[in-house]
């Protein structure tokens, strides 16, 4: 038995190798991937171009130490800058990481305004991480269970529900900030709707409070567009990013403008392994493979295209409730808990999964085809009509 702590309950297959949307098991079976990695794999598996660039820089330097100028670091956040009009980078490794300097950045930011206790209004059924900041901002008690006492300072209210905010802005002065995920991944694929975060936006900028959106699922390019609050024409104060910025490649980023730029100076916050050269190759190449092959117009249309053919296959279904998200980024949501759902689909030789126990999610990479798309439906919806009894 291997002595890996028992902390994933870790379904019985092993793969070997990938290409593209597809991966290998030890026995040679194939599976068509609609989770990479949890919308992790941008670029799918064994990408050409990726694996030109990470080869190279391996040959090179891997890591140096942010005592150091890193020119890749350098590059990166110049482009991310570019497409995302924010300010300031800073890397880290993970989305929980991220979601921390983030956390730390308001609580300073506050402390700067002279709030004593600084607070952060995050939203029910969120997800922003495990260290222990991060699991106390998000809003799930199966995830926090046992890790009590949880940190202090986080106000939650309901997911898209500015009626609630202003309640808050009413009577509590120590806010700060907001915190929010623009589509709610862990959560069951919850949008926020364009108006609401236009109406938070609004809300932020007459408290003075710094607007964060976490989009380490639902961004770089998975909604068609490179961020999801773009969609409701809106720049944030704070940004995270991690998953699919590195195609793989462990690296997070949070970015810092307008009010936020400028909150951490040298000392203030810090990542042994952020920004390595290697993790910047990947992160490099997955925007400028993005840019050249169309990725995220190639995320609209196949979305579309998917999202219907669930809707035409499962119409008129009991037991099924709906399909949602936006491009790349899918739920089908069901009336019953369908976790079994994974299993089934693994033996079918496809790769999902479920969340918020009702939800089945699907985050292809996006580099996915259309045929490939049309025989994840073709595996799914028979599964899923099987599953309900239709």
């Amino acid at each position: 038995m291997p002595h890996l702590m028992n902390t994933y309950g870790r379904l019985p297959v092993a793969f070997t190798h990938g290409q593209g949307c597809r991966m290998f098991d030890e026995q040679g079976k194939s599976y068509l991937d609609a989770l990479a990695g949890i919308a992790v794999n941008t670029l799918g598996h064994n990408h050409a171009r990726l694996v030109k660039a990470l080869s190279e820089q391996v040959s090179r330097l891997m890591h140096v130490s942010n005592v150091y100028r890193i020119t890749q670091a350098e590059a990166v956040s110049d482009r991310l800058a570019a497409i995302s009009r924010m300010d300031e980078v800073f890397f880290c490794n993970s989305g929980c990481e991220a979601n921390e300097a983030a956390i730390k950045l308001a609580r300073m930011y506050g402390h700067q305004q002279g709030i004593e206790q600084p607070a952060i209004i995050v939203m029910e059924q969120a997800f922003h991480g495990r260290t222990l900041a991060t699991l106390s901002a998000t809003g799930n008690r199966k995830v926090q269970a046992g890790f009590e006492p949880l940190v202090s300072g986080f106000v939650r209210v309901p997911f898209d529900d500015l009626a609630a905010i202003e309640q808050v802005a009413a009577r509590n002065p120590n806010v700060v900030a907001v915190l929010f995920e623009p589509i709610q991944g862990e959560g069951g694929i919850n949008l926020a709707h364009n108006n609401f975060m236009r109406g938070l936006r609004q809300i932020c900028d007459r408290k003075n409070w710094l607007f964060m959106v976490d989009e380490i699922q639902c961004g770089l390019g998975r909604t068609g567009v490179w961020f999801a609050h773009q969609h409701a024409g809106i720049l944030p104060d704070v940004m995270t990013l991690a998953k699919g910025l590195g195609s793989g490649m462990p690296i997070g980023a949070c970015l810092a403008a307008g009010r936020a730029a400028g909150v951490f100076k040298p000392g203030n916050h810090g990542s042994t392994f952020g920004g390595n050269p290697l993790a910047c190759a990947a992160a490099l190449t997955t925007l400028d493979v993005m840019e050249a092959d169309g990725l995220m117009a190639r995320a609209t249309t196949l979305g579309e295209a998917i999202r219907g053919g669930l809707r035409d296959g499962l119409s008129g279904v009991a037991g099924f409730v709906e399909v949602r998200g936006d491009g790349l980024m899918i739920g089908i949501e069901l009336d019953r808990p369908c976790g079994e759902l994974v299993t089934r689909a693994l033996d079918a030789g496809l790769l999902i999964n479920v969340t918020a126990d009702k939800v089945v999610r699907l985050l292809p990479a996006l580099v996915m085809s259309d045929a490939e798309g049309a025989e994840l439906v073709a595996i799914l919806v028979p599964l899923i009509r099987e599953f309900l009894g239709a």
